[in-house]
């Protein structure tokens, strides 16, 4: 059963401060989406919009992500690399987002004739964009990597890891079918190992304010997400293309964040992203709250930590995450021997944003029990699972692009 959540401090004015975990109530049941935090019914699609979206939108900011930073200034990127060899338009970006911050590398792989992309594929990759495409012109990270990955050596990317992505990112595959790639390398943005040293952390912090109430990795990621759909804003190639937000393990939560936050993404797909993710927080199999915190304490923000032995008094599951989403199509893909990103209570977390999805009239589940292996559940809130372990390969891609397909605006 959904339980409302009603908290000890009601929202009465403009934005007051939301009680301190420890003062949030228990309960048994996952929150309801629908149920705003004064206990009243949202019944209307304007009440969705402009009641509880936002609430839900500064209860995860609050409790979980962090609030991500503000505007840093105009984005700006410069095209340091390009090639029209292999099929397929090939640049590569020097992204900037703001004067004086540290560059991050977007690699943008599009059809070769150069037309507008049927919608593009956005989302970080975890050993940077020369293991994407063997390509020698892409540039070697010069970021901290993470150890014995692609050929690394002391953390740093080697030559001998060029092209090793090849099978995990499928870029031919994407342009060959008339869709396009935008990635960058995680690291760039805030290596992955918990403190503030690398990547863009220490620039924004001397920017503004900072505390660690405030954004942790997975948001920084997303909000690099966003500051790559400026980019892309701005080229003739990619301006009027949609969006997919997409990202596997760590990054398929940055994926669905990134899309629930910001509402220029079309879709999102995030591949296996569990606990933080996709996964609910109460749930039992997999990957629990205090099991993240305590390996990435990164990850999120100080006040996710109080829930790591109450999950229960999380003020939203992450349905609402999802919830965020609506009315636009969201595809959660999983794997059968990953049981650490606890499939089948992912599929729980889609039922339960359902109503959210019926209530804009967008669709939602189509199935109410968990589709067989290999069987692509395309309704608006797909979902899909095949054999095997934890990774992001081709048959994956054939997924992506088979819902994208689906559920791009009519004329794309």
């Amino acid at each position: 059963m959904i339980q409302a959540f009603i908290p000890l401090l009601i929202l009465a004015a403009a934005e007051p401060a939301l009680p301190e975990p420890a003062a949030l109530p228990v309960l048994a049941d996952w929150p309801d989406p629908l149920t705003a935090i004064d206990g009243s019914r949202i019944t209307t699609a304007e009440g969705w919009k402009n009641q509880r979206r936002p609430e839900i939108v500064r209860l995860f900011g609050h409790y979980m992500y962090g609030t991500m930073p503000e505007a840093t200034g105009p984005v700006t990127a410069k095209v340091r690399y390009e090639s029209n060899a292999n099929s397929m338009w090939v640049r590569e970006f020097d992204v900037s987002v703001g004067p004086g911050a540290p560059v991050i590398r977007l690699l943008l792989v599009l059809p070769k004739q150069g037309n507008s992309p049927k919608a593009i594929f956005v989302g970080p990759n975890f050993n940077g964009n020369h293991a994407v495409l063997a390509d020698p012109g892409i540039a070697m990270t010069q970021a901290w990597v993470y150890p014995d990955r692609m050929n690394s050596k002391d953390n740093r990317a080697t030559e001998a890891g060029r092209g090793q992505g090849l099978g995990v990112w499928n870029a031919s595959m994407i342009a060959e079918q008339g869709f396009g790639l935008a990635t960058f390398y995680g690291g760039e943005v805030d290596p992955d190992r918990g403190d503030e040293r690398g990547g863009i952390q220490p620039w924004l912090r001397s920017k503004q304010a900072y505390s660690p109430e405030k954004w942790g990795t997975i948001a920084l990621y997303a909000w690099a997400m966003s500051r790559v759909l400026d980019v892309l804003a701005n080229e003739a190639s990619t301006a009027k293309a949609p969006v997919v937000a997409v990202g596997h393990s760590r990054m398929g939560k940055t994926a669905l964040l990134a899309g629930a936050m910001d509402e220029r993404f079309a879709i999102a797909i995030p591949l296996q992203a569990g606990c933080g993710g996709t996964a609910p927080s109460r749930g039992k199999i997999g990957e629990s709250v205090k099991q993240i915190n305590d390996r990435f304490p990164h990850w999120f923000n100080s006040h996710y930590k109080a829930f790591n032995e109450r999950p229960e008094k999380l003020p939203f599951e992450q349905h609402h995450l999802v919830a965020l989403m609506a009315p636009r199509p969201v595809l959660f893909a999983n794997a059968l021997e990953d049981t650490w990103a606890n499939p089948v209570g992912q599929f729980e977390v889609l039922r339960a944003a359902d109503p959210v999805y019926r209530l804009l009239k967008a669709g939602g589940c189509d199935t109410t029990t968990m589709p067989a292996l290999n069987t692509l559940s395309s309704g608006t809130l797909g979902y899909y699972i095949r054999p095997g372990k934890h990774e992001m390969k081709a048959d994956d891609w054939k997924v992506f692009i088979k819902f994208t397909s689906q559920h791009l605006p009519k004329g794309k």
